[in-house]
Parts: structure tokens; sequence; C-alpha cells
């Protein structure tokens, strides 16, 4: 299978020069978390913007500051494996796919899921390819904790449980930044360095006001935004099976439960592309 037979053509692209409100705005809109970035009125290629970019830049205003120059490129004859490979050594979800250096359209992890392996028939088991160390929170914990858990295991995704330990919702990058807002805040800092002895130094101070943009979150608990009574799969579920039910939810992870009910790993449309270089 071909890059050109499953990658999207119908692209929504920003432009540099180009501000973070713009970006942001048309992400929101059309539910993307990354999108192309191209030369003015042009088709040129120039870099790649996500919401990751967005969210560890508050202080910067401009596209171009903030985007990912001279990304990982496919091309519409490329194979699909290929593609995969690229996606998993890099450590991305999406990939641009150009002729020249001209945008010609963009294939992502969920493509690859969706357009591919939901299509095929690999039993292998999902426990073969499973995150092990798992993102969870209390469902009662407030946002920026919540946030702040899902970076430190640099992941895209955070899971809720509830009092008992039990599964009860699945957090997203999206949703963390839907509920936020870059926010101004100042700061005052003595930068009085006088020497003992030296009475005048030790009188007077000079003040330094530093003003820092800060992702600041609603006053929403985990339980107010998280997707509840999320689709699951066991151990055993072959990997097309995940693809399946990942293309007809459009969701890009599944929660592992065992037998007894016990949240064991989580599986993402970036694993379960594996399958199709192994």
């Amino acid at each position: 299978m071909l890059v050109k037979d499953i990658m999207s053509k119908e692209i929504h692209c920003i432009k540099v020069p180009g501000n973070r409100d713009h970006a942001l705005t048309v992400m929101r809109e059309k539910g993307y978390s990354g999108v192309p970035v191209v030369k003015g009125n042009t088709k040129k290629l120039v870099g790649i913007l996500t919401r990751s970019d967005l969210v560890d830049n508050p202080d910067e205003e401009q596209i171009a500051l903030m985007m990912t120059r001279d990304p990982i490129t496919a091309k519409p004859e490329d194979n699909v494996s290929d593609v995969a490979r690229k996606l998993i050594e890099n450590q991305i979800r999406r990939i641009p796919v150009v002729e020249g250096e001209d945008l010609v359209g963009i294939i992502t992890a969920f493509d690859l899921v969706a357009d591919a392996i939901a299509n095929m028939d690999i039993e292998t088991p999902v426990k073969d390819i499973m995150l092990k160390s798992i993102p969870t929170t209390w469902d009662k914990t407030p946002l920026k904790t919540a946030f702040e858990i899902m970076k430190f295991f640099n992941l895209k995704v955070v899971l809720a449980v509830d009092n008992d330990g039990q599964l009860s919702g699945v957090l997203t990058e999206t949703d963390f930044l839907n509920e936020s807002e870059i926010v101004s805040e100042q700061t005052v800092h003595n930068t009085s360095v006088g020497t003992e002895g030296d009475k005048w130094s030790w009188d007077s101070s000079n003040v330094l006001y530093v003003i820092k943009n800060q992702l600041k979150f609603s006053d929403k608990e985990v339980k107010d935004v998280a997707t509840s009574n999320p689709i699951t799969a066991s151990p055993d579920t072959p990997v097309s099976e995940c693809a399946k039910k990942m293309k007809e939810l459009c969701i890009e992870q599944l929660p592992v439960m065992n037998i007894e009910g016990e949240l064991i790993g989580l599986t993402r449309a970036s694993d379960l592309i594996k399958a199709l270089i192994d």
C-alpha cells in the first residue's frame, strides 16, 4: 500500500508569517493536534506546528519561532511501511507529503491505523505492544496537576481513576488545551547587590519586573473534562481489532484491562503501527 492511497489530500495548513492565535483557532476548529506550515501564499512546506509547540512556548507569538523546521516528509509513492518506520523512529505522529517542495498531503499515525491496519488481519495481541507504564491520576485532580503528570510521562494522554482505583475516563492533550488560555503574569524581583558595610546599597534596592506568559487552566477537575466510560481492549485483543475500534470511534488510544477489570496498559495509534514494520 502506498502513501497516496491513504494520505489526506484536504490539507488545513497555516502560513508564515503568522501568529499563535490564528494557529490555535485552526487547531481548535478542526480538532487537529498538528498542522503543516507553508510559506506565504505558496504551497512550499517550511515546517510543522503541533499543540505541544504551543504549550511548550507560551511566551512566543510567532509561528516561525515555534514550529519544527525541515520536518520529516514522505512522497506519494512511498510505501506505508516506510512511513510507519519514520513515525516510530522519530517519535512523531504525522508526516507531510510533498512533491518537490510543495505540500500535497499529510499522513498520520491514525491514517495508518484506520485505513491500513483496520483492513488487515494482524493477529498480534495488543499486550505485545502496549505501554505498561501508564500515566494515571485521580479523577478529582485539578487540571493543572493532571497536566503536569502527563508531561512527566512525556505522553499526550492521561487516564483517570475513581475513588476505588477503577478507570473512569481518558484525558488527552487536546482536552487540556481546550480548557486553558495564555495569560500574562508579572513577578517582582529584588536585584539589590549591596556589600556589607555599604549602608546606601543595603538601604536601597533595584526592582526588576518580569512579565511572563503562563498556561492557565480552568478550575475544573479531571472528571469534568475527561471522556467518561472509555472503550477498552483486553490483553489478547488482536492489533487489527484495536485498529477497528479506534477507526470507528475516531480515537487514538485504548486502555487495556485484564479479566479482573484492572487497568494494565495503554495502546495508542503510534503503538499499533509497529505491526506494519515487524
